[in-house]
């Protein structure tokens, strides 16, 4: 089995905490709520890798084969894109294109290899489920865990925000329980209720609904109109292409680490389905 590791980064990471910038009003143009220039992003995977100390120095006084150097991966190449306040961006593509490279890049789980990411204004992120929460503790415990991530004391939790999450995730009775009893949908409702609570700046969504229950659903679509109401940023990703197009103002569709399409959602997912898929989005004549 393949083991992965991260090389030594040269890159900055900008990140800057402010509130967003005044919109409208005839002065200078706002600063893009997200912008990544020249990005690229590299990984090594290896064929083997010694687990213990014990391992490497058996290996070197058997005088077995030596092992193949490590293969680099580029997980993003020279990516380079904006969004701005206010606007909501999809991004398709298939699994491995880089997209969830590109929210840990986002949410500075990862730094780039080369390149400058830059974030304005306070981010919250939704990327995989379990992210940001520790299995160990309880529900609630873990609501001032992941305020604590997001600069928040416990003094800002108490005040009404604890409440906001338990009202929005409709999990009460379950606050007090480990989250390592918790479902997949019960991970969803307690990480996306507390992403939108904190009142971010920017927001980032990782296939989060595609485990929502019927009722569920709905009401982070609904959140995330009034985010959209309120001139948030939002950067959705998912596989679920007619969400993007009733959803987003914009869309990229990402190869191999790459844009290969960018424009309204309608023309760059067409463009994602007629690569893998011709003829699919055109429509078939009656017999």
């Amino acid at each position: 089995m393949s083991t992965l590791s991260t090389p030594t980064d040269s890159a900055t990471v900008a990140a800057a905490n402010t509130a967003s910038p005044a919109r409208g009003g005839g002065g200078a143009a706002a600063a893009p709520a997200i912008e990544c220039t020249g990005v690229w992003k590299q990984y090594y995977f290896y064929s083997h890798r010694p687990r213990k100390l014990k391992d490497a120095f058996m290996r070197v006084i058997s005088r077995r084969a030596a092992v193949p150097p490590p293969a680099p991966v580029w997980a993003l190449r020279d990516f380079n894109f904006r969004v701005e306040p206010g606007e909501t961006v999809g991004v398709v593509g298939h699994n491995g294109a880089g997209k969830s490279t590109l929210l840990k890049l986002l949410s500075r789980i990862l730094v780039p290899t080369k390149g400058t990411v830059t974030v304005n204004g306070r981010l919250s992120a939704i990327i995989e489920l379990g992210a940001g929460f520790h299995e160990d503790l309880t529900a609630r415990e873990n609501v001032y865990l992941a305020a604590s991530f997001r600069g928040l004391s416990r003094r800002d939790v108490n005040n009404g925000l604890y409440d906001r999450i338990v009202e929005f995730s409709e999990l009460g009775e379950h606050m007090e329980t480990p989250l390592k009893y918790f479902s997949s949908g019960m991970h969803a409702r307690l990480g996306f209720a507390i992403a939108v609570s904190v009142n971010p700046d920017v927001l980032l969504i990782d296939e989060v609904l595609a485990v929502g229950d019927a009722k569920f659903k709905p009401k982070c679509l609904d959140a995330i109109k009034q985010f959209q109401h309120d001139g948030k940023a939002i950067l959705f990703v998912s596989h679920d292409l007619n969400t993007v197009k009733s959803l987003c103002h914009r869309a990229i569709w990402m190869k191999q680490g790459e844009v290969c399409a960018s424009g309204d959602p309608t023309s760059a997912i067409n463009s994602y389905l007629e690569h893998y898929w011709p003829g699919s989005t055109t429509p078939k004549s009656k017999a």
